[in-house]
């Protein structure tokens, strides 16, 4: 009988399981307090002064990109053409921008970026954007009193806890001009619990219902245009697509557009239209113009502004793009030029455009004809548009009359009177044209 012998061996190995485990339990522990000290210090990093940090838990080392921010912000940014607003561009450059900046010119290829514009509230669409767009992107941020402060910890915190928006996103802040934005070493407890790029998106969220769009305040005008060409200015991008935050691009715009453009040369004086839609809230996002005919034609999607704008849009002539035959086949993504139009009034597409493009008209803000006039400018100036065959935007949620703010009639009204003698500065800055709005 050999039992002794078979019970030790079975001891031993008992013992040795029981010890990796033990050894494991104490490994997960340690990675986790790690973790935990690691954390604590990110957050260190975010909101706490040097000297606070240099009584934590890792030896101090500079956070090159929260120095780059303060030495922006302690700039006091630029005023714009009106004295009115206080422009902070490049608070944040993004990976992308450092790069290409480093690069010789001769070594450059052909970039293609989207610039967006947006207040606080709406921050959190920056997450489902980069979802879509993951190629160079430029935000300009408005914020107003308290939301000054909390913008420029906000921006701070995505550019730390979120990779893609370290790579690719340039933020720029505006502010009225008596507003002076500073980084905000003091906000620890409001920040408490900041971890991941989710939790930053979280705390986005929960801000969004603070105002509604344009209704900010009584003497609080949304500088709509301005933050456009901030944002568009933000780039160093030979086309560029400028895009309301809450809208989202085609699937693979970026590239496919790239490709466009080695097979036909662009002309100076040509922009490429985007066509515009709206989804139900309640409905996925298509990604491709395939998944957007089958929801167009259930009226799960209609043309953009539809409802509050019909004459806006519908010059970008949506029957004969969705009816369009693709030499590629139906899923084929494929750009080309469906057709080319000429501008009417009152057209305001979303289109692609070059360097040369005219800059957006500041002294439009709040509600009505601040893209009608650039685009105006465009076919003043000479420009035609061309519609691309796949390319499209996709707003999130019909657009209805009563989710507006009480004053948008008032503003539209102001806003045309401005149009009025917007058209007039026009025959003067382009004497040599016939053409008019």
């Amino acid at each position: 009988m050999h039992f002794p012998k078979k019970c030790s061996v079975f001891k031993v190995v008992l013992s040795a399981l029981l010890l990796v485990a033990l050894l494991q339990l104490m490994y997960l522990s340690l990675l986790s307090k790690l973790h935990g000290k690691q954390q604590r210090y990110k957050y260190s990093e975010l909101f706490e002064t040097n000297s606070q940090l240099k009584r934590g838990i890792f030896q101090h080392q500079k956070n090159t990109r929260k120095e780059r921010l303060k030495y922006s912000l302690s700039s006091g940014g630029i005023f714009d053409q009106s004295g009115q607003y206080r422009v902070y561009k490049n608070i944040i450059k993004s990976e992308f921008t450092a790069n290409h900046e480093a690069r010789d010119s001769s070594d450059r290829t052909k970039q293609f970026a989207l610039a967006t514009h947006t207040s606080i509230n709406n921050l959190h669409h920056l997450n489902e954007l980069l979802g879509r767009w993951r190629n160079a992107l430029s935000v300009a941020i408005f914020a107003h009193a308290q939301d000054v402060k909390f913008s420029t910890a906000l921006i701070f915190a995505l550019s730390e806890f979120c990779p893609q928006v370290q790579a690719l996103v340039d933020f720029h802040l505006i502010c009225h001009s008596g507003e002076i934005a500073s980084f905000p070493e003091q906000d620890r407890e409001q920040f408490a619990g900041l971890q991941d790029c989710q939790d930053v998106f979280r705390k986005l969220e929960k801000h969004r219902d603070t105002f509604q769009n344009y209704a900010m305040g009584r003497n609080v005008s949304y500088p709509n245009n301005l933050l456009r060409n901030v944002a568009r200015a933000g780039l160093d991008a030979d086309y560029t697509l400028v895009i309301d935050i809450d809208m989202l691009p085609s699937q693979n715009l970026h590239d496919e557009f790239l490709n466009f453009l080695k097979r036909r040369a662009p002309r100076p004086d040509e922009v490429f239209v985007v066509p515009a839609f709206e989804i139900r809230h309640t409905r996925k996002i298509p990604a491709t113009k395939t998944e957007l005919l089958q929801l167009y034609q259930v009226g799960e999607v209609r043309p953009f502004y539809e409802e509050l704008c019909h004459k806006c849009q519908a010059p970008s002539n949506y029957s004969s793009w969705v009816n369009l035959h693709s030499p590629g086949g139906a899923d084929s993504t494929e750009f080309r030029v469906a057709y080319t139009l000429s501008w009417v009034d009152p057209w305001e597409p979303f289109y692609i455009g070059g360097r040369a493009v005219p800059l957006y008209d500041e002294r439009f803000r709040q509600y009505g004809f601040n893209r009608i006039s650039q685009a105006c400018e465009l076919h003043v100036a000479g420009y035609s548009f061309s519609v691309l065959s796949s390319a499209f935007l996709v707003h999130r949620g019909f657009k209805v009359s009563r989710e507006f703010h009480a004053r948008k009639d008032e503003e539209n009204r102001l806003n045309r009177v401005l149009f009025r003698q917007f058209k007039e500065g026009l025959k003067l800055k382009y004497q040599d044209s016939t053409r008019r709005c």
